[in-house]
């Protein structure tokens, strides 16, 4: 399941809740099914990616990431196929009960859009390296975690919450999509070389090692300009500003990624960026919330 991963899926949760509870609406049961459902998510996308990834060969035996499931024998494709059944039934029902409470039975068209879009979440969690064509194996794994750990996920627990979006909040929203996006990137930076053999053309195997690397500095530089604009757009009170404390994480994660080169040595560097993502959003959002 990946647990380190699940920091990332609640971060859009965190920063959408923490938003509207800042423009006076907040409720906990929302927070806690958004929660909850994108942890499921998460989790589902993990056990197919564990899967797709070894149907279609990017785990082999000398890949230097963490050990796969699937992969190294511990648990059998057909065991594996059952996990990730159970969490397309969780996640359901964690979405439908988190619509049911969060919009009621009178918003029934809202309420198909929100089901159209859970719809969409666990198809891409699931296509992103399994099924026949999966969009991971042609480089769009980061256009998808932009969108869904980014704007869906921000705006969406926000309009939750609010009832109603303001088009400032698409700034916070991209921060937080951007920096999911560097996760991503340190994972197939790392990755590389077991990608390229597999025919997995990641952004990393299709820009090379150093453009990669220069990629991943813009995914940081434009996750904090987009925030500071946000702050500008809608300033309240030098509070707003706390997220500045996170430029230490990510200058040390853009360093250690650019100057690392042995694969193995990035897989601290991917546990950190994870946290560094989560402090950057809880900071925007506390200080958006502190400001009033």
């Amino acid at each position: 399941m990946r647990l380190r991963t699940l920091p990332l899926a609640v971060a859009s949760i965190i920063l959408g809740s923490l938003l509207a509870a800042a423009n006076g609406r907040h409720q906990l049961p929302v927070t806690l099914l958004a929660i909850l459902t994108a942890i499921c998510l998460q989790i589902l996308s993990n056990l197919a990616n564990d899967y797709g990834d070894f149907v279609h060969g990017a785990d082999q035996s000398g890949r230097v990431g963490p050990q796969r499931a699937v992969q190294s024998g511990l648990v059998t494709p057909r065991a594996m196929r059952l996990a990730i059944l159970l969490f397309i039934c969780l996640s359901a029902v964690s979405g439908i009960s988190l619509l049911r409470v969060a919009l009621g039975m009178e918003a029934l068209l809202l309420a198909l859009l929100f089901l159209i879009l859970g719809a969409a979440a666990i198809g891409a969690a699931i296509s992103y390296t399994a099924g026949v064509r999966p969009y991971g194996y042609v480089g769009l794994g980061d256009p998808a975690v932009f969108i869904f750990f980014g704007w869906a996920g921000v705006l969406g627990s926000y309009f939750l919450h609010q009832g109603e979006l303001e088009w400032s909040l698409l700034l916070p929203a991209t921060s937080c999509g951007l920096l999911s996006v560097a996760v991503l990137n340190v994972n197939n930076i790392r990755d590389l070389e077991s990608d390229r053999r597999a025919g997995k053309l990641s952004i990393p195997v299709r820009l090379g090692p150093d453009r990669a690397r220069l990629y991943h500095w813009g995914l940081l530089v434009a996750a904090v300009i987009s925030a500071g604009l946000y702050v500008l757009l809608d300033y309240r009170g030098w509070s707003q500003w706390l997220f500045l404390l996170s430029l230490v994480l990510l200058w040390r994660n853009g360093r250690a990624v650019a100057t690392t080169f042995t694969p193995a040595a990035l897989n601290p560097w991917l546990k950190q960026m994870v946290l560094a993502t989560l402090v950057f959003v809880i900071l925007l959002g506390v200080g958006r919330l502190w400001a009033g």
